[in-house]
């Protein structure tokens, strides 16, 4: 009886979810963890297989940082960006289009799901500019040259639409090129809100390593669970956001102001996250709503 009420409270939310589109960005736990990453994957098929289009997108950082230093390159950062060199590009791509794009497509297909690989490059799905980044040294404002890191200039949902409507699920990752044929670097938060406001996806489900957005960075007991576009807005104007949060509150500021209807940001690593947090009145996450 308890399962049959979890289904019973599951319906209404499935009936709204049917024939949607959903972007879910994969990082944090849920991407180091062979277990949780297809315990994950399977989670998002169930949504498959009850009517919703999920579109992936998965980042890799620690998984390229690990590949740099076994190749004797020491990673350097600034503000939380990888400085891309041209060797780094190549590793970058190799990482994230190489193995673990196939790896996620390999466990949907193991788990009786339909997955198609491919990065923001293909088909000009996502075409990238050189990213600027500006830092305060002194009363000078510097410009700091990251190399191969880009940012957005435009994305094409075209091909995504194509896939979608033949049942495929697309698994991108955040490597994209310019018209002159260079590639880039991309933050995968920020390629999830891209392509999601792209393709006026019903939701943005960010999947890291914390329960959400909190209201002291300090007190873990201070977690959101529901917060307007505003709010987010003016927390990410005031500073009060820290580390990892920051891109995926731009992320989904720029989501949600380009037509998603909500944002999700959950914790990959507790079991069916996804799930209790879409079907369940109470959630787990930080839903951020316009």
């Amino acid at each position: 009886m308890r399962d049959v009420r979890v289904l019973v409270e599951a319906l209404p939310y499935i009936r709204d979810f049917h024939g949607q589109t959903m972007v879910i960005k994969i990082g944090g736990h849920a991407m180091v963890s062979e277990r949780i990453l297809e315990k994950t994957i399977r989670d998002i098929l169930l949504l498959y297989f009850v009517g919703i289009k999920p579109v992936v997108v998965h980042g890799g950082g620690p998984e390229i940082t690990e590949k740099m230093e076994k190749f004797g390159i020491k990673p350097k950062f600034v503000d939380g960006l990888r400085i891309t060199d041209r060797e780094t590009i190549e590793i970058v791509e190799m990482v994230l289009d190489g193995k673990i794009n196939s790896k996620i497509v390999s466990y949907f297909i193991k788990n009786g799901g339909k997955a198609v690989g491919m990065s923001g490059k293909d088909g000009l799905l996502v075409v990238a500019r050189k990213k600027v980044v500006k830092k305060k040294i002194g009363e000078q404002e510097v410009e700091v040259d990251l190399g191969f890191v880009g940012e957005t200039e435009f994305v094409n949902p075209k091909i995504l639409e194509v896939m979608i409507d033949n049942g495929y699920i697309p698994v991108i990752s955040p490597v994209a090129i310019d018209l002159n044929g260079n590639i880039y670097n991309m933050n995968a938060d920020i390629v999830a809100g891209d392509i999601a406001g792209a393709l006026k996806a019903k939701k943005l489900i960010m999947l890291t390593d914390v329960d959400g957005i909190l209201r002291d960075t300090e007190n873990k007991e201070s977690l959101i669970s529901k917060l307007s576009l505003d709010e987010l807005e003016r927390m990410l104007k005031n500073g009060n956001l820290d580390g990892g949060m920051i891109p995926k509150a731009e992320a989904i500021i720029n989501a949600l102001r380009n037509g998603v209807e909500k944002a999700h940001i959950i914790n990959g690593s507790r079991e069916h996250s996804i799930l209790i947090e879409l079907f369940t009145k109470e959630g787990i996450g930080t839903m951020v709503y316009r």
